[in-house]
C-alpha cells in the first residue's frame, strides 16, 4: 500500500489530477472525475493508480512475449519524452506526425523505410560519389525528411501488438487505425476524451510536460522489466538446453564405453562363451 500512496504522492506533484475546463468535458468520463474546482475538473488519483497499474501490468507481458508496443505522441510537450522512452526500450515510435495508414497501409509504408535506408547506404558506403553535388544534396535532404517522420519506425517489421498514445483526442487517426486492425490501445486520457475508445484508458492530464514524463516513465520501466525478464528466461533456456546436450553427450560416451568394454570381455575374459564347432568337423564317434 505505501508503494501506492509514493506513486500517488508522485502523480499529485507532478500535476497529473488536473483536467480540463469544465465546459470541455466528456461526460463519459465522470467516473474518473474527482471533483471539480475553479471551473476545472479534478481527477481521481486513486483511479489513475488503479488503470496505470493495470497497463503497466499488461504492457510488461507483451514485451516478455517478444512483441512490439508502438509509442504515438505528436504534441510538442510530449514528442522528446516519448522518443527518448521509447528508444530506451527499443521500442517503436511515431513523435512528428502520423503518416494516414501507418498501420493499416503498413507494406506501402515498409516500402518508404526501405528507400529511406537504401540512401542512408548510398551515402555512407561512398556509391552516392559518383552523384553531383546537388544531387547528392537532394538524397541527403530527402533521407533527413525521411528519418524525421519514420525514423522511429525504421525497424519495426510488422504490425505492432500494442499501441501507447498520449492525448488519444489529439492521435484519433492512429487510434482508428489501431481499432481496425484490432491492435490493443493504450491511452492518457484527459477529461475531454472518451475513455471507453481505449482497452487501457489511464486517466490522467495529458497537457503538462511533467504528466506526461511520470506515466510514460512509469510504463518504459514496465516494458524493460518484461524485457528483462524474457532476456532472464531466454538465458534459463540456453543453459539448460547446454546442460541438457552435455547430458546427452555423457549417457552417448558411457553407452559407448560399456559396449566397447563388452565386447572385450567377451573376447578376453575366461567366461566368453565357447564357439560351436562346426558340425561337418566334428569326429564320427561323438
Amino acid at each position: 500500500m505505501e508503494n501506492n500512496t509514493s506513486l500517488q504522492q508522485q502523480l499529485l506533484e507532478a500535476g497529473v489530477h488536473f483536467g480540463h475546463l469544465r465546459k470541455k468535458w466528456n461526460p463519459k468520463m465522470l467516473p474518473y472525475i474527482f471533483a471539480e474546482k475553479k471551473g476545472i475538473h479534478i481527477i481521481d488519483l486513486n483511479k489513475t493508480v488503479d488503470h496505470l497499474q493495470e497497463a503497466a501490468a499488461a504492457m510488461k507481458q507483451i514485451a516478455k512475449s517478444g512483441k512490439k508496443i508502438m509509442f504515438v505522441a505528436t504534441k510538442k510537450q510530449a514528442k522528446e519524452i516519448v522518443s527518448e522512452c521509447a528508444k530506451r526500450v527499443n521500442m517503436p515510435y511515431a513523435t512528428e506526425r502520423w503518416l494516414g495508414g501507418m498501420l493499416t497501409n503498413f507494406n506501402t509504408v515498409r516500402k518508404s523505410v526501405k528507400k529511406m535506408q537504401s540512401i542512408e547506404k548510398m551515402l555512407n558506403d561512398g556509391s552516392a560519389e559518383s552523384l553531383t553535388k546537388k544531387e547528392r544534396l537532394t538524397l541527403s535532404r530527402d533521407k533527413d525528411k525521411m528519418e524525421k517522420v519514420l525514423g522511429g519506425i525504421a525497424q519495426l517489421g510488422r504490425l505492432p501488438a500494442a499501441l501507447f498514445i498520449v492525448d488519444i483526442g489529439h492521435e484519433h487517426i492512429a487510434l482508428a487505425e489501431a481499432k481496425r486492425l484490432g491492435v490493443t490501445t493504450f491511452g492518457m486520457v484527459d477529461t475531454n476524451c472518451d475513455p471507453n475508445k481505449v482497452d487501457f484508458a489511464i486517466p490522467a492530464n495529458d497537457d503538462a510536460t511533467k504528466s506526461i514524463a511520470i506515466i510514460t516513465n512509469y510504463i518504459t520501466a514496465a516494458i524493460a522489466e518484461g524485457l528483462a525478464e524474457r532476456q532472464a528466461s531466454k538465458d534459463d533456456d540456453d543453459s539448460s538446453d547446454d546442460t541438457n546436450e552435455n547430458e546427452r553427450k555423457a549417457a552417448r560416451l558411457l553407452a559407448e564405453a560399456e559396449a566397447e568394454s563388452g565386447r572385450g570381455g567377451k573376447g578376453r575374459g575366461g567366461n566368453a562363451p565357447k564357439r560351436r564347432v562346426p558340425a561337418t568337423r566334428r569326429p564320427a564317434g561323438k
